[in-house]
């Protein structure tokens, strides 16, 4: 039987992704690998991989045969503008390696998350358009949009069937922040439980697009399991849920934990935020597939603190 890689599985999305397809395809259906050995058990096989090398990913595809792959390795914004090769290499080397087996037949369908990183400083700020200008000020963002292109670009010339969406800021319990500008929207709740404060990297009034991780799977999910005809956008989907800000995410914790403060001391990661917009028009999405996000702010704010004290709690 054809079986399902997830490739990037111990990352932020990908241990709730495998989590979601165990439960869809059973757990012989689909694999687990990422360079770094997952904190649990995953429940099912897991194969320590680097993706970068192409003979043992191609092994391992071939050995297992293969059908999909969900492909989340990538070096985020705020490390790739640290070592900027190394984060070209890693997410664009790896997406054609992936694209190549699925022209050679040997994959059948991948998807392949963008992000709101290919925006830049130039694209309009509200409910920015499907369709608007694109000109990413980082090196995430750069591969990112290259990426986009160059999954269209199969898509067209060699019918590979890779879909996509741009998440926005994903918050999750279960991974440790990874490198992100929106990481601080994860931080803020290990600190507020951990410690009643917490500092800020980005002004109080940063307004991004963020989505809940129980909203991006279910996306990622839903977008996977459309019919093809359906799909009409192969570079990648603008994907919305809620926009807010620092402050705003202060004051729904505070509801929670009265005594919770936080101050702001902004770093290099205020630029990267500053490019990014506010809020995205995701109409394209809802129309296509049936996209539509159930957490709003105050439901994620519940379900954050909820679950991070229980994991807190069982570390000590």
């Amino acid at each position: 039987m054809d079986k399902i890689l997830v490739l990037g599985a111990s990352g932020q999305v990908g241990i709730d992704l495998t989590i979601r397809l165990i439960e869809i395809f059973g757990n012989h259906r689909v694999i687990a690998a990422d360079l770094k050995e997952p904190e649990e058990e995953v429940g099912c096989k897991f194969v320590q991989l680097d993706a970068t090398d192409k003979d043992s990913l191609l092994s391992l595809v071939k050995r297992e045969k293969i059908s999909e792959v969900y492909h989340l390795v990538a070096m985020l914004s705020a490390t790739a503008e640290k070592f900027p090769i190394k984060g070209w290499q890693l997410n664009m080397d790896t997406l054609f390696q992936v694209l190549e087996m699925a022209r050679q037949g040997l994959v059948k369908k991948i998807f392949w998350p963008s992000s709101i990183a290919v925006f830049g400083p130039t694209t309009p700020k509200e409910h920015t358009p499907q369709h608007t200008i694109v000109e990413p000020a980082t090196i995430y963002g750069i591969s990112k949009y290259a990426g986009e292109l160059l999954c269209q670009w199969y898509y067209i010339n060699h019918k590979v069937d890779v879909r996509s969406v741009r998440y926005p800021g994903i918050v999750s319990w279960k991974a440790e922040p990874g490198g992100g500008t929106t990481d601080y929207a994860v931080e803020i709740f290990y600190q507020a439980v951990k410690d009643g404060k917490y500092e800020s990297f980005l002004n109080p009034d940063t307004e991004l697009p963020m989505m809940y991780i129980d909203d991006a799977i279910n996306a990622t999910i839903t977008l996977m399991q459309a019919p093809a005809h359906s799909i009409n956008i192969r570079t990648s989907y603008n994907l919305s849920a809620i926009s807010f800000t620092p402050a705003q995410l202060a004051r729904a914790i505070k509801k929670h934990l009265p005594s919770f403060t936080i101050e702001y001391k902004p770093d290099y990661r205020q630029q990267i935020a500053d490019s990014w917009p506010k809020s995205i028009d995701d109409a394209e999405a809802r129309k296509d597939w049936g996209w539509s996000h159930q957490f709003d702010l105050d439901k994620m704010v519940s379900e954050m603190l909820f679950q991070i004290t229980k994991k807190l709690k069982k570390t000590v």
